[in-house]
């Protein structure tokens, strides 16, 4: 049961690096689909990854039509946008044995294309602020990361972790 992330023309080293590591601990993919708006040789990006970012299960895309060519291969895809309809609470992020969860560049998310022809796959998190334009890609990659996780959980598709003999590095609840 795989889980893939994808950063679609991420633009901040940082944001990359912190969803790397975030992929890591819940040993999911990260995919990047160039063009990115840093060099992955940055010594930025693995500060940002700590000492983690070597262990990171990495694929580097030459551009979204390579990308898209393998995704229906890796698993469902959800796409996260401010401008979906519906809430990522009410998709079935978990229901698929794998799944694929694509974020856009932070200063302009994914491209006009890729929302219409994927309309029916877009969703989003709420923002009750109007003073909030958006939240932070990698903590959108974090949020995203583990709403998989827990409802996959509720349906009985993992191993289940309860009360305190569950530890945060037992095996049993991987997907």
């Amino acid at each position: 049961m795989a889980i893939h992330v994808v950063l679609v023309q991420p633009e901040i080293h940082w944001n990359t690096g912190n969803a790397g590591r975030t992929c890591l601990a819940l040993a999911a993919t990260l995919h990047l689909v160039e063009p990115l708006g840093f060099s992955l040789d940055e010594r930025q990006v693995r500060r940002a990854g700590l000492d983690y970012w070597e262990h990171v299960d990495l694929r580097v895309w030459p551009g979204w039509t390579a990308f898209e060519a393998a995704m229906a291969s890796l698993g469902e895809p959800f796409f996260f946008s401010t401008k979906a309809e519906r809430l990522f609470w009410d998709a079935p992020l978990g229901a698929a044995d794998d799944v694929v969860l694509v974020f856009g560049r932070e200063t302009g998310g994914l491209a006009p294309e890729i929302h219409e022809r994927y309309r029916e796959r877009f969703v989003s998190m709420p923002i009750r602020s109007s003073r909030v334009r958006s939240l932070n890609l990698s903590t959108s990659v974090g949020i995203a990361l583990y709403e998989v996780l827990r409802q996959r959980r509720e349906r009985g598709r993992s191993g289940e972790v309860t009360g305190s003999t569950a530890s945060r590095r037992d095996d049993s609840w991987r997907p």
